[in-house]
Formats: structure tokens, sequence, C-alpha cells
């Protein structure tokens, strides 16, 4: 589901300081099928997966006001960060578990992608999800946009990748793949 509000520049850095989200406990989570194979650390308030990339901390602990906002564009629930990239100064892509498990595999778990654009100016950009099963189609957000694409979402992405893109004028800025969490 596309959400219909698109946060811009200054003031998407306002919301994403009134809306942190707060880090979700297991017992926060009963109600869920809660998945305890998902090892986590804290940085700076936000869970991220022990598998997740060193570069992936470095940008939540950068600003991790901004990677909670990218988590709240996801929706209720996605708190644990399996991983991030920065492009530049063109953007950033945040993908993010909420810990459940949708089959029986290790790797069946949700994902959720955003690629925030981090000029504050619209470029035509997308974002690509793409699960580690060939059977499920891709998902994707292709467009215009001044604050980010997507969310996007797969149910068992676990061992997938992310795929952003933007172009600035004439130029692709951005052609990247973002590996999503851990695969053995």
């Amino acid at each position: 589901m596309q959400l219909a509000i698109r946060m811009g520049g200054a003031f998407a850095a306002l919301l994403a300081v009134t809306m942190i989200v707060p880090t979700a406990s297991a017992a926060d989570r009963s109600g869920l099928e809660a998945d305890t194979s998902v090892e986590v650390v804290d940085v700076n308030g936000i869970e991220v997966d022990t598998e997740a990339s060193a570069e992936t901390r470095k940008i939540i602990e950068s600003d991790a006001a901004v990677a909670a906002a990218a988590a709240n564009v996801c929706g209720s629930g996605y708190t644990i960060s399996t991983n991030a990239a920065r492009y530049g100064t063109y953007g950033t892509t945040y993908t993010w578990t909420n810990g459940t498990t949708t089959g029986s595999g290790y790797y069946d778990k949700p994902i959720c992608a955003v690629f925030f654009n981090d000029t504050g100016t619209a470029h035509s950009m997308g974002v690509r999800l793409k699960d580690n099963y060939t059977a499920t189609p891709d998902t994707e957000d292709f467009g215009t946009y001044s604050s980010y694409a997507g969310p996007v979402y797969q149910n068992k992405g676990y061992c997938g990748q992310a795929y952003s893109y933007m172009k600035v004028g004439s130029s692709v800025v951005v052609d990247n793949y973002l590996k999503v969490g851990s695969c053995n």
C-alpha cells in the first residue's frame, strides 16, 4: 500500500524527531509470531540485525532519528534494521523486518525497503525488493519523488536484495543493489 503523504526536506527531519520508533522488545511483539533467530544489537535506540554491515551501523549512528523515520514509513512493527546503504549525497536505502516468521524457513521473514531522496529536489527514482524465492514477483515503486520511493514489501525477503535507482537530469547517479539480511 502506497502512503498518500510524502515528507520533504526539513519537514522530514522535524517529523523524524517527533516520530522516533521505540526499540521493540520481544514482549512488545508478543502478539506476533516472534522469531529469535534474528539477533540484534542496539545502535542509538534502533535494533540492528547483528548480520547487518558495519556501514549500516555507521549510517544509523550518524542519524538515528532519520533511521527511525524510515522505519515509520514501513509501518507498525518494522523496527529491526537489516541493512542500509548511503549513495553519496543522493539517497539512502533502508531495509527493515518486524521479527516475525511468515513460513517455515530461516529466511521467511517479512522485509520492507525504502529509498530516501537526500537531495531535497524531486528526481526520477525507485526501489525494488526481491525475495530469495524465484517464483515470487518483485515489488517496486518508481516515479518522481522529492522525499522517498517505497515502501515496498516482501513476505519472505530476508535473504533477498533491494535495488535503488535515481536519475538526476540525464545522468543515472544511483544504480545499486543492497543485500537484505544474511544469506548462507
